[in-house]
């Protein structure tokens, strides 16, 4: 065995920016001559010291060493019990180490501090401030805040009245004063006031502050209304000394040119509805004579051929898929809305053109995909930063059969405010 350790006491307790010590004896338990370090481990230990820090000592010999505590007036060194160990290393035998352990209790002390950001604020209605409160003790402080106004012209709201603060923390209380008397016209007037804050224990604390309260009417108001008023004189001076003049020839000439523009068109119109009314009786004697050819008289119906009819063009058809996409934080990750084309009919849909829709200009990707049993093919990709409403047309157009999906894809990265995203694809087309 190396060493052996024997403090004189265990328990202490010592103020912040004062100092405390006790002794630990140390005893040399082996056989050679041998070298003993002495130190504090623990959290005591960036304040604590061994005096002296090495002792030599012949086998079976002792020797004292005082343990000293100060602990800073901080508030990083919180109040309590502080458990600490008093460690003792043999150089010969570093196996025979000792650690002897105590309890060191720091007392606590109360330091606050405060003040109005900004120390003076203007408004015509009302002024914010925020009160800052640090706690620089090493002790939580619960504080009373007390909005004083000693003229009696200020009525205050308070976001809060007590604030609980740890060790070391500040706290941003939110505050407005707002004057009882307003006034339109004039100069600006001061109104002081101040916040009284208390803690639990310790005198308060009283943080000064001004409210700067401007009258309704800006000054600069009544020569901006005198100045619009001119102007507005001058402008009706200009209509009717030049530009109504003006614009009542200019309205005169335009009636002139678009009646001789009328004059002519019916004149046209006129002449083209006689040159068709020759062509028709030039048709109906050209069809007559194609009747006889064919030996079939005017009226008799049983002989008239029977005509193709002309082929049903497809049917107009839109889809729309709208989204809503949450905020996520993966640039690759994207949700899904789909369309199934299940027609019953068993139609293809000829989609001829594209419309993106991103009212909010939301941020994000957004991707439109074609679905055939579980093969997607991307046929659109687009920045929704870059897009408001866009319209793309198909050179060829895009063909959708029975069972096929159209996927839209969205990654919304808008800022948490904004919310989630909403953009819009239209195709439209048509179904044969």
């Amino acid at each position: 065995m190396g060493a052996t350790a024997t403090l004189s006491t265990s328990d202490l307790s010592v103020a912040p920016g004062g100092d405390v010590t006790c002794q630990v004896v140390v005893r040399n338990a082996g056989e050679l001559v041998d070298q003993f370090t002495i130190d504090v481990v623990g959290d005591a230990a960036p304040w604590s010291q061994a005096e002296p820090a090495a002792v030599n000592l012949n086998p079976g010999e002792s020797a004292p060493v005082l343990i000293r505590f100060a602990p800073p007036r901080e508030s990083g060194v919180y109040a309590g019990p502080v458990p600490f160990g008093i460690r003792v290393i043999s150089r010969e035998d570093p196996n025979g180490s000792v650690v002897e352990e105590g309890v060191v209790v720091v007392g606590a002390f109360t330091d606050v501090a405060a003040e109005l950001v900004p120390a003076k604020a203007e408004g015509a209605r009302k002024a914010k401030f925020e009160v800052a409160v640090d706690n620089v003790g090493n002790a939580p402080a619960l504080l009373r805040l007390r909005a004083i106004d000693p003229e009696d012209e200020l009525d205050f709201q308070l976001e809060r009245t007590e604030v609980a603060l740890p060790p070391g923390t500040t706290a941003f209380v939110r505050m407005q004063a707002k004057p009882r008397k307003k006034f339109l016209r004039g100069e600006p007037q001061r109104r002081p006031f101040q916040v009284e804050i208390t803690p639990e224990q310790g005198e308060p604390l009283v943080a000064q502050g001004t409210m700067v309260q401007r009258p309704l009417l800006p000054k600069w108001l009544l020569p901006v209304l005198i100045a619009l008023l001119v102007l507005a004189g001058a402008l009706v001076a200009l209509w009717y000394a030049v530009l109504r003049p003006a614009v009542t020839s200019a309205a005169r000439e335009a009636m002139r040119q678009e009646s001789a523009e009328i004059k002519q068109k019916a004149d046209d119109a006129a002449s083209a509805a006689g040159a068709a009314k020759e062509q028709a009786k030039e048709a109906g004697a050209n069809a007559g004579q194609a009747l006889d050819a064919l030996g079939i008289k005017p009226g008799d119906t049983s002989a008239t051929p029977t005509l193709p009819k002309p082929a049903a063009k497809g049917e107009p058809l839109i889809i729309r898929l709208d989204a809503t996409a949450q905020i996520v934080a993966n640039a690759s990750a994207f949700t899904e809305f789909t369309f199934t084309h299940s027609d019953p009919e068993k139609k293809t849909l000829y989609m001829t053109d594209l419309f993106w829709e991103n009212s909010k200009a939301d941020s994000g990707t957004a991707q439109v995909v074609r679905d055939v049993n579980g093969t997607r093919t991307t046929i659109r990709v687009v920045g929704l930063g870059n897009v408001r409403d866009r319209d793309e047309h198909f050179l060829e157009p895009l063909r959708i059969r029975p069972g096929e999906k159209i996927v839209l894809r969205v990654s919304c990265q808008n800022p948490q405010p904004k919310g989630a995203c909403t953009p819009s694809v239209v195709l439209n087309g048509r179904a044969e």
